[in-house]
C-alpha cells in the first residue's frame, strides 16, 4: 500500500492505495487534469474500484467531519495506522501533515495544479515521463497496455 494525495489550488485530498495506482494516476496525469475531479474522472476509466474507494471514502469524511468539527478525522488518523487509514480532506494542520506521511511503499503527491508530481518517499517505482499501464482482465479482452507520455509542462520531483 502507499499514500496519494492530490492537490489543486484550493484543496487537497489524501488515500491510501495499492502501488499499483501509482502508474494509472500518472498516466492519467499525461490527460493534463486541472482538479482534483477531472484526475479522478480520467482514473475511473482505468481504474474503478480506485475511484470508488476514493469517492465512498470522501462521501464519509463529509458526513463524520462537518461543520468545521474534525475530531472524527483526528483519531482515526491516531489510530494504529496497519488498522485503516481513512480516505480524506487536507483542512488542518493534522489532516496536513498525514497528507504527507508515507505509508509502507511511500507517498506521492500530484499537484494537479502547478502540474507536478512529486515524490516525497517513494520505494515501489520510479515515476517516468513516458510508460505504460497494463489493462485490467476484465476491462481489455486483449490485455493490451495503454501507452502514456506527460506533456512537457508537467515536472516530476524527485
Amino acid at each position: 500500500m502507499m499514500r496519494f494525495t492530490v492537490v489543486e489550488a484550493e484543496q487537497a485530498i489524501s488515500f491510501v492505495a495499492p502501488p499499483t495506482a501509482l502508474a494509472v494516476l500518472v498516466s492519467c496525469c499525461a490527460r493534463d487534469p486541472k482538479t482534483i475531479e477531472a484526475l479522478l474522472t480520467s482514473v475511473e476509466r482505468e481504474d474503478r474500484r480506485l475511484v470508488a474507494h476514493v469517492r465512498s471514502g470522501l462521501a464519509v469524511f463529509d458526513e463524520h467531519n462537518a461543520y468545521g468539527n474534525f475530531q472524527h478525522v483526528h483519531n482515526a488518523l491516531r489510530a494504529d495506522p496497519r488498522l485503516f487509514q481513512p480516505v480524506f480532506r487536507v483542512v488542518d494542520d493534522v489532516t496536513r501533515a498525514a497528507s504527507l506521511q508515507p505509508y509502507q511503499w511511500g507517498v506521492i503527491v500530484f499537484n494537479v495544479a502547478k502540474k507536478r508530481i512529486i515524490q516525497v518517499q517513494n520505494t515501489y517505482a520510479e515515476v517516468r515521463r513516458e510508460g505504460h499501464v497494463p489493462t485490467f482482465p476484465e476491462e481489455s479482452a486483449d490485455g493490451r497496455q495503454r501507452v502514456y507520455r506527460l506533456p512537457a509542462q508537467w515536472r516530476i520531483v524527485p
